[in-house]
């Protein structure tokens, strides 16, 4: 985690982003299309902005998705992103 734009706590894997913790108290994160189409349409989440096309999900409030859900969601924001990253990034970070 480092803190950028501001004071936003923004979660990477190597240069990667897969999560953001803003000042506001809303959380966006990389889900699959699964997740991007239900979290979205029930009104839980919203598409992310300027992130929409990439699949993130924003929670205005996090609130509205349980802990363990969270945590799922998180652990496969991490592994889309990480499978993104070059063999050489992988092994860098111990992933390979």
């Amino acid at each position: 985690m480092v803190v950028q734009w501001g004071d936003a706590e923004v979660y990477k894997i190597g240069p990667r982003i897969f999560a953001v913790l803003g000042r506001d108290g809303g959380f966006s994160l990389k889900a699959s299309d699964i997740a991007y189409e239900a979290l979205t349409v029930n009104g839980r989440g919203r598409p992310a902005p300027y992130l929409a096309r990439a699949k993130w999900v924003r929670f205005d409030d996090l609130a509205v998705v349980e802990t363990g859900e969270i945590e799922e969601l998180l652990a496969s924001a991490h592994i889309q992103v990480a499978a993104k990253l070059t063999r050489a990034q992988r092994r860098e970070l111990g992933l390979a």
